[in-house]
């Protein structure tokens, strides 16, 4: 296991896709994204926890008129996603390797159009409540980050913070513009473009139902 996460790294060290620590890009694309890595004006979307990639190249394949960035911590997972972008030549993918708490050091202020947070941890516990990915603080980080009336996607199969977010976003700048409690079988469905990331294949087919909303920020 351990051989096999050195190789991913490596791949990673090497690929053009990856921004992290160690390389140039790293401390400087703040603000710049558009000049410096993708190198036209198209708009901005991330995707928050991406892990593996599925659906930031899901994403970036079907909206070539789009710039994607998927973002996370693991960059074994990361790998992933960048290869299978590097293999379908999709010039607009980046992934960026951090702690989504970081994000505001590396994004300007209404450099994004949309969000995409993608089956996050709940973190289920009250005392956990600050780390869910709807609470405040986050919420005003990616205020920030969005242009005026930009998108913010949640997809989750749970339930309690599907309705934590419900009451979250209209609490903290943002309007609900659609929500429902089982995609599959709503006239939404048609929005998930039939992407699927790991956690959401494995959920399905377990039978959970899978939430969906879409907010935007005020003003």
């Amino acid at each position: 296991m351990r051989r096999q996460k050195m190789y991913r790294f490596e791949q990673n060290r090497l690929a053009p896709n990856v921004i992290e620590r160690g390389k140039p890009l790293y401390s400087t694309i703040k603000g710049k994204w558009h000049p410096d890595y993708f190198q036209n004006d198209n708009p901005i979307v991330l995707e928050l926890g991406c892990g593996k990639g599925e659906y930031t190249v899901g994403l970036a394949s079907a909206y070539p008129d789009k710039n994607f960035i998927g973002v996370d911590i693991k960059g074994d997972r990361i790998a992933r996603g960048s290869q299978a972008a590097l293999a379908g030549d999709l010039a607009n993918v980046a992934f960026l390797r951090t702690d989504i708490q970081y994000l505001d050091e590396f994004l300007a202020e209404g450099e994004v159009s949309e969000i995409w947070i993608t089956f996050p941890d709940p973190q289920p516990r009250d005392k956990q409540e600050k780390h869910r990915l709807t609470y405040k603080t986050f919420l005003a980080k990616y205020a920030t980050l969005l242009q005026p009336g930009g998108v913010l996607h949640l997809k989750t199969d749970n339930t309690p913070f599907y309705e934590y977010s419900l009451e979250s976003l209209p609490a903290n700048g943002f309007t609900i513009l659609e929500a429902t409690d089982n995609l599959y079988e709503s006239p939404l469905n048609n929005l998930h473009l039939g992407i699927k990331t790991k956690y959401e294949a494995m959920f399905f087919e377990k039978g959970f139902s899978i939430k969906y909303l879409q907010s935007k920020k005020n003003g």
